[in-house]
């Protein structure tokens, strides 16, 4: 709390004892009377009343009456602080569930999918004020979670993600659509920022020459370029098995160019470890915004001009009524 005229507060508070001696000095009778100051037995004065003791009380209530008035003169008031208010980031977490996430080149403990919702959980766990949603996909994008702030419930959610069966129908990687559905979501939030995250350990397997109907991974990207949204694409893994068994290396070409298109960056991660620091190159790439805190000024003189006020009445009260002094 603060005065916004202090010395106008300290100039009313030096004028009280002023007042008061001018008001003694012309209030001074030249002849009290009292039946205490009178009443002498054998030369001592009588024990002092209740009455007698508080005869000063109504002078002790104008001096706080007056030095409450004098305080509310000077316009005290508060600085309340207001929320601060945020513009956070709609993200959109792409997660490939195809089988070729069951191997384990990341982590020996893991497969590539756990290493994969474990970044993806502490990435989510340290952005608060933004709305993430989840799909996952192989041969078609799954919605798991829409946008939502209940990053608790999102967490369930990504804990429960699994891999589709080995070698079944859907059993395949359509990053193109993954990417065109995450888009899609994006668009019904009112963010002005929009990120998807896409992991994936393959390539896409999906939109070719010769299924012209599919989404291919640049289509998908002009697509999101034209909704504002930008995709971080994640190379997971060393490679893909040959028919040999031995690794072959991935062909990032396609996700490397669905970054580029759309203002985003592609990584590349080897091992776990690689794995959670592309979240959080990513967490640093995409901040929410933050406004400063903001303050309100709210006037506080009402309570001491109020009890000013009632002081000086219950003085005046008093002198008037039971402790009035009759000359």
């Amino acid at each position: 709390m603060s005065l916004l005229h202090p010395t106008l507060a300290l100039l009313a508070a030096l004028a009280i004892p002023v007042a008061l001696a001018l008001g003694l000095r012309r209030g001074r009778r030249s002849a009290l009377f009292g039946p205490a100051a009178l009443a002498i037995a054998e030369g001592a004065p009588l024990p002092r009343s209740l009455r007698s003791r508080l005869a000063g009380a109504p002078r002790a209530l104008d001096v706080a009456g007056l030095l409450a008035l004098a305080f509310a003169l000077g316009r005290p008031v508060e600085r309340v602080a207001l929320p601060p208010s945020t513009e956070g980031i709609d993200i959109v977490l792409c997660l490939d569930v195809s089988s070729s996430m069951a191997a384990n080149d990341l982590d020996p403990a893991r497969t590539r999918l756990d290493v994969a919702k474990e970044a993806a959980a502490s990435f989510v766990a340290g952005r608060p004020f933004d709305r993430v949603g989840l799909v996952s996909f192989a041969r078609y994008p799954d919605v798991r979670c829409p946008l939502t702030l209940d990053h608790r419930a999102l967490g369930k959610l990504l804990r429960g993600v699994e891999m589709v069966e080995p070698d079944g129908a859907e059993d395949a990687t359509g990053i193109g659509t993954a990417i065109g559905r995450a888009t899609q979501v994006l668009r019904a939030g009112k963010a002005k920022s929009r990120v998807v995250i896409l992991l994936s350990d393959g390539e896409e397997n999906v939109a070719s020459a010769a299924k012209p109907e599919e989404i291919a991974p640049v289509h998908a990207a002009q697509l999101a370029k034209e909704t504002g949204v930008r995709v971080y694409t994640i190379a997971a893994g060393i490679g893909k098995r040959g028919p040999d068994g031995a690794w072959a290396p991935f062909d990032h070409r396609e996700v490397k160019l669905v970054a580029e298109a759309t203002g985003g960056r592609f990584f590349e991660a080897r091992d776990a470890g690689a794995v959670a620091a592309v979240y959080e190159s990513i967490d640093r790439l995409e901040k929410s915004r933050l406004e400063e805190t903001r303050y309100r000024v709210e006037e506080r003189f009402w309570p001491f001009l109020a009890a000013g006020l009632v002081l000086l009445a219950v003085a005046h009260a008093l002198r008037s009524s039971v402790l009035e002094v009759l000359p």
